[in-house]
């Protein structure tokens, strides 16, 4: 639940995020007439994730054994390599996000294009709600209840908080904001490649090498529980989904993780390092 409580809680975010600044600066202009395309966007990228959720649920009842594992597998590389993509373009462009929202809006306007802004709406969201989707449907694999519930908690929590910050929005520095939570990303990007490959391990299409280079899964309770450091625990489980942790792991799936770490990373560190430039006597970051 936590898990999923945390991925749905920032992708919606980000989205809201999005739209608060589509919809804020439309009301700068004074064209609130505009929202209706802007609602138009979100409505049509909610029922097209929709979509995707129940591609991705029938595709995946149809499976078992190894061809289970392979889509296993295949759906948290897919999301690993989705959300890395994300993480350094956000890297390299999250201090222009806002201009350039303004500016493919202000380009809308100008051309008479309104649907130019339903688009821009409708990418905004749908773009989250496919992440969200391939992110949870990994988890909601290991425990449908509780994923389902982290998602509703996590959706609840965005849409009073969007409520509560709409009128400042237009001055939130979105720089910052994507900066914070690439951590938060790179953590749940790796234990997304570290599943992958767990899966492929037991697919056999990739060799573990060393079966279980550790093995720190205390055994279950008397009463058929789990311990709450065990990976299906309460604690361990919830690592196990943030950041990839396995009581248990092989050599390929170590190496992938840490190296994962290591590259991107590196990646995003430089990307995110303070730069200061001389000008005039000054300081800019």
């Amino acid at each position: 639940m936590l898990a999923s409580f945390l991925i749905t809680f920032r992708e919606a975010l980000e989205a809201a995020l999005i739209i608060g600044i589509i919809a804020a600066y439309v009301a700068k202009l004074g064209r609130k007439d505009l929202n209706r395309y802007i609602n138009m966007g979100i409505i049509s990228a909610l029922i097209a994730s929709i979509a995707v959720a129940f591609i991705f649920k029938a595709v995946y009842g149809e499976l078992e054994g190894t061809a289970e594992q392979l889509f296993e597998g295949a759906a948290a590389l897919t999301a690993a390599i989705i959300l890395t993509y994300m993480i350094l373009w956000m890297a390299n462009n999250s201090k222009k996000i806002k201009g350039e929202v303004q500016e493919k809006i202000d380009i809308s306007i100008s051309k008479g294009q309104m649907l130019g802004i339903a688009a821009l709406s409708f990418v905004a969201v749908f773009r989250e709600g496919v992440e969200t989707v391939l992110f949870l449907g990994t988890l909601a694999i290991q425990s449908p209840v509780d994923t389902i519930a982290g998602f509703i908690i996590g959706l609840a929590i965005v849409i009073a908080l969007s409520f509560i910050m709409f009128k400042g929005i237009y001055r939130l520095d979105v720089s910052h904001f994507f900066r914070y939570t690439s951590i938060l990303l790179i953590l749940f990007s790796a234990g997304l490649v570290a599943l992958s490959v767990h899966e492929f391990n037991e697919a056999g299409i990739i060799p573990g090498v060393i079966e279980n280079v550790w093995d720190v899964n205390p055994p279950q309770n008397p009463d058929g529980s789990y311990p709450a450091f065990h990976e299906k625990g309460l604690i361990g489980g919830s690592l196990k989904a943030l950041m990839g942790y396995n009581g248990n792991p092989s050599l390929t799936e170590v190496i992938a993780y840490l190296g994962y770490w290591i590259i991107i990373g590196l990646f995003v560190y430089r990307a995110y390092k303070v730069r200061i430039k001389v000008k005039g006597g000054s300081r800019y970051p």
